[in-house]
């Protein structure tokens, strides 16, 4: 029998190519993983000093103290260029307002905050898809080019209530509305 120890060597199978195609394949694939490696490195350093999207804090607890998020601004005004500013409250179990109006065919902006825990909100039949988390304001672009209304519900679980939390999305023709926008108050289906 022959003796193995530290120095011995394995025979070789006589077959070079092989060899040299398993050496080549093991060389491509840790070429592969510490690329990848250097990927998830790089973007992982990238994107902690720049967020992917705006971020835009708010004080939670003072939403009705005043402000952007204040009752008399929640609604749609529409801006001189004709797009359109939405502002909504998202709060156990409700959104307000319930109800909001947007014209057809425009550039909208919606603009979304949250009193008390984690929301979703999604406007069906659109990509219209976004969380709302307190502390944080949520911007969604869109523009909606069908007239008629869309529900508007919660998708995150927020509560017993959840289930109830939902509001409704007009869309109109964009005529219906003021085009002062310094004369104009926020909007929504009850005005």
């Amino acid at each position: 029998m022959a003796e193995i120890n530290g120095t011995a060597k394995l025979p070789s199978s006589g077959n070079k190519q092989g060899e040299v195609g398993e050496r080549l394949w093991a060389g491509s694939m840790t070429a592969i993983i510490v690329l990848l490696l250097a990927v998830v490195v790089y973007t992982s350093a990238h994107w902690g000093f720049h967020p992917p999207s705006q971020v835009e804090t708010i004080d939670s607890t003072s939403l009705h103290k005043g402000g952007e998020f204040s009752e008399p601004n929640l609604g749609t005004v529409i801006a001189p260029d004709g797009s359109a500013l939405v502002r909504v409250v998202a709060l156990q179990y409700a959104f307000v307002p319930s109800c909001l109006v947007v014209p057809a065919g425009k550039p909208v902006t919606i603009r979304l905050v949250s009193a008390d825990a984690v929301h979703g909100f999604l406007v069906q039949g659109t990509n219209v898809n976004a969380m709302v988390v307190p502390g944080y304001v949520t911007t969604v672009h869109t523009t909606f080019n069908e007239l008629g209304e869309r529900l508007m519900p919660c998708h995150e679980f927020c509560g017993v209530g959840h289930h109830a939390m939902w509001a409704r999305v007009r869309v109109v023709e964009p005529s219906s509305f003021p085009t002062d926008a310094d004369k104009q108050k926020a909007v929504n289906c009850a005005s």
